[in-house]
């Protein structure tokens, strides 16, 4: 391949996400043309670690056989089918293995593309579940500070983070804001021996004085992830639950970053032991390999949208939702999941990362360094030059947000390579404050 060329067409015609239009000047970015386990090539045969598993999403790293395969079978029997009025067999068996992994009643499952449309479907849905029961006033979503749930107008409204959608304002709906938990900077001080989330106060008080007016909360569960990898405890989650339980009020938690293993568990939401009432996942959901998630509902809900006898029927779709190649590598995912012990591994795996990130934290120009299962971060103001350098010198792969930086390895790297990565960074970090 010729790098120039190809890049010379890329500034002519490809629209980066999130990418300032002064970074595509000088040498041109990275093309990437393979992926193998937990690495990235580039067209120079460059390998790099993908060190936050390509936006989160590659949990099984990449060229996963078992997921190739089943993307190339389906492929060959059945490509696409509309799930309006029809179904195929990927789709009825990925909504089954999905709600058996999700607690209390038989869940049902409506299948979109991406994070946004499942958390943009989860806000239709809790609006018309109370227009459906007699409750239309009750329209109003909570959400937290610094909270992300996608770039769709819905997910916007709730996740609004000022720098990324500042311009969008005019558009978006008004949510109700509670003062988000952080425990690596604890606003009270605590630590967790004496903490009885005093942080949760903000939250109780929307709760208690709008609940009438409130009809659902959404959150990130335990992790706030563009916000800066904000980890927060369980008991809050937990008290959150309580209280919407409490109120009649929804509970919508967007599993879409943290799901599918990346705490230790295959969703946060299970280490504070609740039950939400609807589920969004994605991302890691096909392996990061193709365009899929999923936003699943109690019973209670969709029952709640019969066509009889008045007709509440839920008028939303997107053309490839459950798309049956899609599907296939989401039902492989899972198979791996299960045959590989991934869960577990990322739990055994997030320990050892809590350990070397203790070690980390003594590095100098190094604050608030915390960890959740595979999820690491830090505060350093030396990020953006630490980015440069362990891409430059160690093919290692991360992006920092604003002064964070965070790892999300895949979860299938082993012990060596965990403690390996955290070594350069530390050796990266002395570079970086001793220049």
């Amino acid at each position: 391949m010729n790098s120039e060329r190809f890049n010379q067409s890329d500034r002519t015609s490809v629209w980066h996400p999130y990418t300032r239009h002064s970074s595509l000047d000088g040498a041109g970015l990275p093309i990437i043309v393979r992926g193998e386990g937990p690495y990235l090539f580039d067209s120079d045969g460059r390998r790099h670690l993908d060190a936050i598993s390509s936006w989160w999403c590659c949990n099984l790293g990449h060229g996963h056989p078992a997921l190739v395969s089943a993307i190339r079978k389906q492929a060959g029997e059945l490509q696409h089918s509309i799930l309006g009025n029809l179904s195929h067999p990927r789709a009825t068996e990925l909504a089954s293995a999905l709600a058996a992994l999700l607690p209390g009643q038989q869940r049902k499952v409506l299948f979109a593309s991406d994070g946004a449309s499942a958390v943009e479907a989860a806000l239709k849905i809790a609006i018309q579940y109370r227009h459906n029961t007699g409750e239309p006033s009750r329209n109003r979503f909570v959400s937290l500070e610094g909270a992300y749930h996608g770039d769709t107008i819905g997910a916007v409204s709730v996740g609004y983070q000022a720098d990324f959608h500042a311009a969008l304002d005019p558009l978006l709906f008004k949510s109700l804001r509670a003062t988000a938990p952080f425990c690596a900077k604890c606003a009270f001080g605590l630590k967790p021996e004496t903490c009885k989330t005093e942080c949760f106060a903000s939250m109780q008080q929307i709760l208690d004085q709008y609940h009438d007016e409130i009809t659902a909360v959404i959150v990130e569960p335990l992790c706030q992830g563009a916000a800066g990898m904000r980890i927060y405890a369980p008991s809050y989650l937990a008290r959150l639950s309580e209280h919407c339980r409490h109120h009649n009020i929804l509970l919508i938690v967007d599993e879409i970053a943290v799901g599918m293993g990346r705490t230790g568990r295959m969703f946060a939401f299970e280490h504070a032991a609740i039950e939400p009432d609807i589920v969004c996942m994605g991302k890691a959901l096909s392996g990061g390999y193709l365009p899929l998630s999923a936003t699943a509902v109690t019973r209670e809900i969709y029952d709640s949208f019969s066509d009889k006898p008045n007709d509440h029927t839920f008028y939303n779709g997107h053309t490839f939702a459950g798309n049956p190649i899609a599907c296939a590598s989401a039902l492989a995912t899972l198979e791996v999941y299960k045959g590989e012990y991934i869960v577990a591994k990322a739990a055994e795996l997030g320990t050892i990362l809590a350990r070397e990130m203790t070690l980390l934290s003594a590095s100098r120009g190094v604050s608030g360094a915390r960890t959740l299962g595979m999820i690491a971060a830090f505060e350093t103001k030396s990020a953006p030059e630490l980015a440069i350098g362990l891409r430059r010198k160690h093919g290692i792969l991360i992006r920092p947000l604003g002064n964070t930086v965070y790892l999300m390895l895949p979860l299938i790297v082993d012990e060596d390579l965990l403690v390996n990565t955290v070594r350069l960074i530390r050796e990266e970090l002395q570079c970086c404050m001793s220049s």
